[in-house]
C-alpha cells in the first residue's frame, strides 16, 4: 500500500477523536477540546525530548544535549501562545459546556506529572492518583525514582572534574533538591571559565522560566474563566494553581545571580 501524506499521519484517527459530550453540541467545545489534545501532543514531544537530553548528558555530549534543550523551550514558547487562542473563549462560552466535563480535570494529565518529576517536583501522593491505572502508574513510578535532570546534570559535571560534593551524587532523588552552596560555587566558576557548559546552564533557565510563565499564564486563564469557583474533578481551582507559582526547578541557577556582582571577571 502506497504511503500517502493521510496514511502517514493517520488522519482519519486523528480528525476521529474529537468527541463532543454537549447536547446539542456547543461551538466552542470543540476549541477546548483540540487545545488540551495538542498540549498532550506537545507534552510527548517534551518528554521525548527529555529522555534524548538525559541521554546526551549521560553519554558527555553537552553539545546534542543544549541543541535539545533549546528545543524544548522552543515547544515552551508555543503552548503559552496556544493560552491567548483559549482565551478567545468567554467564561459564559465556557459554561456552556462546562457540566458535560463532570470529574474530568487538567490536573489528571499524567504527561505533566511525568514532566514535573524530571524537573524535582515528586510528590507521592501524585502515584495514588493513577493507583487504578497500572501502566500509567508504572510510568509514573519509574519516573518518580529516576534521578531529576538537574541530579544528571550535576552527575555530569562530575565526571568533568568538576567537585560535586558526594552527598548530592548519593542523595535521595524522591526528595526535594535544597540550594546547595558548594554547587553555587561551581556554577560561577563555569561562568567564568566554562562557556559551553554555561550556555547549558542559561537554557536550563531558559526552560524554567518557561514554565513559570505557562502556569502564571495558566492561573490567569483559568481565573478570567471560572473565577475563584472549583475546578472540574473537585480541585481548588486558581487557589492551588497558585501555589505553584515561582517554584524554581533549578534554585542554584537563580541564587548565583546576586553574587555575580562581587566576582572578579
Amino acid at each position: 500500500m502506497e504511503i500517502t501524506y493521510s496514511s502517514y499521519l493517520r488522519l482519519n484517527e486523528l480528525f476521529g477523536i474529537q468527541s463532543l459530550l454537549s447536547e446539542p453540541n456547543e461551538h466552542d467545545e470543540m476549541l477546548f477540546i483540540i487545545i488540551h489534545q495538542t498540549y498532550e501532543l506537545w507534552f510527548k514531544q517534551i518528554l521525548h525530548e527529555m529522555d534524548y537530553m538525559i541521554k546526551s548528558l549521560g553519554l558527555n555530549n553537552i553539545y546534542i544535549a543544549a541543541k535539545t534543550l533549546k528545543r524544548i523551550n522552543t515547544i515552551l514558547k508555543v503552548i503559552v501562545h496556544q493560552i491567548d487562542i483559549l482565551e478567545t473563549m468567554t467564561p459564559l462560552d465556557f459554561l456552556s459546556f462546562r457540566d458535560y466535563l463532570s470529574s474530568a480535570s487538567g490536573f489528571q494529565s499524567y504527561q505533566f506529572r511525568e514532566l514535573e518529576f524530571i524537573l524535582g517536583n515528586k510528590k507521592s501522593g501524585i502515584l495514588n492518583s493513577f493507583s487504578d491505572m497500572p501502566e500509567i502508574s508504572d510510568r509514573l513510578m519509574k519516573r518518580y525514582y529516576y534521578p531529576t535532570l538537574w541530579d544528571v546534570f550535576l552527575w555530569y559535571l562530575s565526571e568533568n572534574s568538576y567537585e560535586v560534593p558526594s552527598y548530592l551524587l548519593k542523595r535521595d532523588v524522591t526528595q526535594s533538591y535544597q540550594p546547595d552552596e558548594a554547587v553555587q560555587d561551581i556554577l560561577i566558576n563555569i561562568y567564568l571559565k566554562s562557556p559551553e557548559i554555561a550556555h547549558f546552564c542559561e537554557l536550563l533557565i531558559d526552560m524554567d522560566e518557561g514554565l513559570q510563565e505557562w502556569r502564571y499564564r495558566h492561573v490567569k486563564m483559568v481565573e478570567r474563566t471560572i473565577g475563584s469557583k472549583t475546578g472540574t474533578g473537585g480541585s481548588d481551582g486558581t487557589v492551588y494553581l497558585r501555589k505553584t507559582l515561582f517554584q524554581p526547578a533549578f534554585p542554584d541557577l537563580w541564587i548565583i545571580r546576586t553574587r555575580f556582582e562581587n566576582v572578579n571577571h
